[in-house]
């Protein structure tokens, strides 16, 4: 029997803490969780951060690349990740799929050194998880470290010419169905179709719009700040900086709204009206008589933006939303508009005003938000094909009444944040063979914009044009009588 002595075991060492990963952490598990929107989730977390002292600017600039870039590519990541497990990834427990898919984004998706993301997600799973399961994510991500990422989409994903839409939906990150609906809204062909999936995944520039009559594209062009490509209202900051350091936002002069929301409001204010019967006193007089009604309001930004530009000539705006919290919002960002207004908290689909009392009209219905996917990367993996068919009976309701809603020779707009064509062109076909409305072209009101398509409706892309894929339908009703 040896007499040597026992080795001495090495003294436990606490896991450090590091606020930036444990941030993306609590962000990762709001969204799984709660089915949180990182893009609500994270703010205030940062700004919480902020105030303990623990965060600067390049802090907050890693946990939200952390954040945003492990949602965007999670089923990418599972994917990769379930190559290197010895169960199905059902059976790993969410907490720790959420600290593996942050260790694989590192390691994969950043510059971060192989090292640095392995040692630093394995010291969060430590704190986050216990020094058990730490084991378990560090021998995972020894083995996701052994390939870099376009090793693994060619381990993980199918040859394009056996399976195209699995191929394309692993290697740019978007469930199939999802790679499926984008290609028939793009028309069935190849072209374009990867530069589309490849915008989905960059981050979008904040863009800001100037509310006319309150502010000028011209004030909000400041620092790396540039003029926006087809909005006379839009500026975009480049260097992803913070709107509310803009004088004008703070101060509700301006706001945050995507260039594609824009156009669809200057679209609908410039669409030609036919002469109203009854009315007197020539065009002027015409125009001051206007009455626009946003249906569906909330959160406002289209609103604010429609009440501006019907403020200028005149004419008045009524933006109506159903939920009272968000009719809140509506009245928020048209406060201080220059002309009146009106928010009511009423349902569109049930509406209280009478039939043929507007001029313009709005209905930007809810959706699948398909077209934001740059903005909501999480939102790509929630929905499910079956969610489409849910919205459908709301989407053409609303159209419904929108064209109930408008006087003979107004125009109703139809818009939507979603390409999918069950969303778009299948709506508004339906209302156009069961009312009678008119489909009018749109294109000409959006001038020197390329890649309009066909018409007489018009679908933006963010390859195209740099905006969420927004779509926007103009409908004239049917004359009385015909």
């Amino acid at each position: 029997m040896s007499n040597s002595p026992r080795r001495p075991s090495k003294p436990y060492r606490r896991p450090r803490k590091d606020p930036v990963r444990i941030l993306a952490f609590e962000a990762l598990r709001a969204v799984d969780e709660r089915d949180a929107y990182a893009n609500l989730v994270l703010p205030p977390l940062l700004d919480k951060a902020r105030a303990k002292g623990e965060f600067d600017a390049r802090d907050a600039a890693l946990a939200t690349e952390l954040v945003y870039g492990t949602l965007r590519w999670q089923g990418t990541y599972d994917a990769i990740i379930a190559e290197c497990v010895d169960r199905p990834l059902r059976e790993v427990d969410p907490p720790v799929l959420d600290v593996l898919s942050l260790g694989a984004h590192q390691l994969l998706g950043t510059r971060i050194p192989t090292h640095a993301g392995v040692s630093a997600t394995v010291e969060l799973a430590r704190v986050v998880l216990g020094d058990g399961r730490a084991k378990f994510v560090n021998a995972v991500l020894r083995k996701v470290a052994a390939d870099d990422l376009a090793g693994w989409l060619d381990k993980v994903a199918p040859p394009y010419d056996e399976d195209p839409e699995e191929h394309l939906g692993i290697r740019h990150a978007h469930p199939r169905w999802v790679v499926s609906a984008l290609w028939d809204a793009l028309g069935g062909g190849s072209a374009g179709m990867e530069e589309l999936l490849e915008a989905d995944n960059e981050r979008p520039e904040v863009t800001l719009v100037a509310r006319p009559g309150r502010s000028i594209a011209d004030e909000l062009l400041t620092g790396d700040a540039v003029p926006g490509r087809w909005s006379p209202y839009a500026v975009r900051l480049t260097e992803g900086g913070d709107p509310g350091e803009v004088e004008a936002v703070r101060e509700g002069r301006a706001g945050v709204q995507d260039e594609g929301s824009q156009l669809v409001a200057l679209a609908l204010a410039a669409a030609p009206l036919e002469p109203a019967a009854g009315r007197t006193g020539g065009a002027e007089a015409k125009v001051r008589d206007e009455l626009w009604l946003d249906g569906c309001a909330g959160p406002g930004g289209k609103a604010a933006l429609l009440a501006a530009l019907a403020a200028q000539r005149g004419a008045r705006l009524v933006a109506a939303e159903k939920q009272p919290h968000r009719a809140g919002l509506v009245g928020r960002a048209l406060e201080g508009n220059p002309g009146p207004y009106a928010v009511v908290t009423a349902d569109a689909t049930r509406p209280a005003w009478r039939p043929g009392t507007f001029d313009r009209v709005l209905v930007d219905v809810p959706c699948t938000g398909l077209g934001a996917l740059r903005r909501r990367p999480e939102a790509r993996w929630r929905r499910q094909p079956e969610d489409v068919p849910g919205f459908a009976p709301l989407q053409r309701d609303l159209l419904r009444q929108a064209l109930n809603a408008v006087r003979p020779g107004g125009v109703v707009g139809y818009a939507t944040c979603s390409p999918h064509p069950a969303e778009t062109r299948a709506v508004v076909d339906d209302l156009v063979k069961e009312t009678g409305a008119e489909l009018l072209d749109a294109r000409p009101l959006l001038p020197e914009m390329p890649g309009l398509g066909d018409g007489p409706d018009v679908q933006l892309w963010p390859h195209l044009h740099g905006t969420d894929a927004m779509y926007l339908a103009l409908l004239r009703p049917a004359a009385e009588g015909g």
